[in-house]
């Protein structure tokens, strides 16, 4: 089968279109036919060795990635061959940029019916960030205000549609570039960050700070006073410490997404309800997939791509 691996860590020319063998699958574990995998900022910084998150050599990247059950290990009961799923995959094991991938039975999902199966790829690991961002550690709730700081990309627009689905006020921030998707992903303010002072713009405090944007930390710092007593400033920039404020009882949490079944089978179902919308900007062929981690390492990546094989 083809695909896309790299055998030692470095830049996006370590990445190979190559031929390898077949994986079979063993107890409980199930031979996925890969309809496509997504590209995530995660797959850049394993190949290139400066995300912490180990791997065995040679690895195959994507971990997104929706298909059909292809065969099954030893004691799968759960599924059957032909079954459409969505996964995210365990991080440390080989992924879906290949034309089959080995899943563990209890990491799949069954994929939504209303959208494109290529297109779930879209779904696993940037809809549970914003969902463990807001619920889990956020603890939104209705009638509360969150403010969302850097809205303009894939997970700001799914926190924005959970929020919104919560019942809660959206104030969110995005160029004038992204405004318009943000707004039509549901907030009820947009403050253009590139000409206005966040913190003057908004009309009074939030309970929820949802931070997704590389931030200058003593910008990030100043960004807590938007947060009413007792708040809660969560983010995804782990590289960045996450500030709060002891004095006022403000809680300060860093998401580092993790795989929940649950979780995904409630977005799924949401995505067929029409409640959240999955966002695909682009689709590239597996053999396109090194040139895709150059174009990211020069920043030209914007939106969500997934990968055909």
């Amino acid at each position: 089968m083809k695909a896309v691996r790299f055998e030692q860590t470095g830049g996006p020319e370590v990445l190979e279109h190559v031929e390898v063998e077949q994986p079979t699958p063993a107890a409980g574990e199930v031979l996925i036919r890969v309809a496509a995998s997504a590209y995530n900022a995660a797959d850049a910084g394993m190949r290139g060795g400066f995300l912490p998150i180990p791997v065995a050599l040679p690895h195959v990247p994507g971990y997104d990635v929706s298909g059909t059950v292809e065969a099954l290990g030893d004691g799968v009961e759960s599924l059957s061959v032909g079954d459409e799923v969505v996964s995210f995959l365990p991080m440390g094991r080989d992924g879906g940029a290949a034309e089959f991938v080995i899943a563990p039975a209890d990491a799949l999902v069954t994929a939504p019916t209303s959208i494109p199966l290529a297109d779930a790829a879209a779904l696993p690991s940037v809809a549970l960030t914003a969902w463990q961002a807001l619920v889990d550690d956020g603890r939104l709730q209705a009638g509360q205000r969150l403010l969302v700081v850097g809205a303009g990309g894939v997970v700001g627009k799914y926190a924005i549609q959970l929020a919104k689905r919560l019942g809660a006020h959206v104030v969110a921030t995005a160029s004038p570039r992204s405004a318009d998707a943000v707004r039509a992903a549901g907030a009820d303010q947009v403050i253009d960050h590139t000409e206005s002072d966040v913190l003057g713009a908004l009309d009074g405090q939030v309970d929820v700070l949802l931070n997704l944007a590389p931030l200058d930390p003593a910008q990030f710092g100043a960004d807590v006073a938007a947060v009413r007593d007792g708040g809660v400033v969560v983010s995804t920039t782990a590289f960045i410490a996450t500030p709060g404020d002891e004095s006022r009882g403000v809680r300060a949490a860093t998401v580092f997404v993790r795989p929940n079944r649950d979780r995904l089978e409630q977005l799924v179902a949401l995505v067929d309800a029409g409640d959240i919308t999955v966002e695909v900007t682009r689709r590239v062929s597996l053999a396109e997939l090194p040139a895709l981690h150059a174009e990211a390492e020069a920043g030209r990546i914007a939106g969500k791509v997934i990968v055909l094989p």
